[in-house]
């Protein structure tokens, strides 16, 4: 499927778009009205990998993943972006096909930004092209990690390292949790598995290890790591 552009009947503003909060609420209502909005159920696709589509898209509501598929079919998870992020600088920036698919894992609504009008606000607006080149460096870093992962860790300290980058530490003033993190929403077996190239058996085994341990505890709508420290212990010492 290639990304279509049918207009929305409301046009919401970008007012919660990070990338642009170097504009004025104008400068932003005006790129508003230069963008094409579309809006996607969940599981309906945004972006085709290899599409000759080339612009910038912003999250308005919902969230997207970044996924690409081996030849066996097998999804492989990059990236999950929230309302309020962007996608698709790679081929704004270089013109050329787009390097993943992209699909809506909630109602979601897209705004379309054209390759053109996107290098005008990056020339003119240097803290937007900043961001931009911030983000990439992120995306690069990441992938190294992840490249030195598949090389260096077995199955099991993939999902080990994979729940660290998921974790959010808890307030470091609050003594009483300054060893813990919690991953919210609880994540799917499945969706770590594709991320780290394993199954979602494995996953499940290491969970329940972890939880037999006293590593991690399942609550309501979050996964509690109750010791970090030891958790990038455990990833450390075989990285070595």
């Amino acid at each position: 499927m290639s990304e279509s552009h049918a207009p929305c009947s409301d046009r919401p503003n970008l007012d919660g778009i990070e990338l642009l909060s170097a504009l004025s609420p104008a400068e932003r209502a005006n790129l508003a009205r230069q963008c094409k909005w579309r809006r996607f159920e969940q599981g309906e696709q945004i972006v085709d990998r290899l599409s000759d589509t080339q612009d910038l898209c912003f999250v308005i509501e919902g969230r997207v993943r970044i996924v690409n598929h081996s030849l066996n079919g097998r999804e492989i998870s990059f990236d999950d972006v929230e309302a309020g992020g962007f996608f698709g600088e790679l081929s704004a920036i270089d013109h050329e096909p787009r390097s993943a698919t992209v699909i809506a894992e909630a109602a979601t609504q897209v705004a379309f930004l054209a390759p053109r009008r996107f290098e005008d606000l990056v020339l003119t607006t240097p803290k937007i092209g900043l961001a931009v080149m911030r983000r990439m460096a992120v995306m690069v870093r990441r992938s190294t990690e992840r490249i030195m992962d598949l090389s260096t860790l077995g199955a099991n300290n993939r999902v080990h390292a994979e729940l660290l980058r998921l974790a959010k530490p808890a307030d470091p003033r609050d003594r009483a949790k300054a060893n813990t993190a919690t991953i919210s929403p609880i994540p799917v077996h499945a969706d770590i598995a594709s991320r780290v190239s394993t199954t979602r058996e494995t996953v499940a085994r290491v969970l329940n290890d972890l939880a037999r341990d006293g590593l991690v505890e399942r609550g309501e709508s979050a996964l509690v790591i109750r010791d970090l420290r030891k958790l990038h212990r455990m990833v450390e010492d075989v990285r070595g």
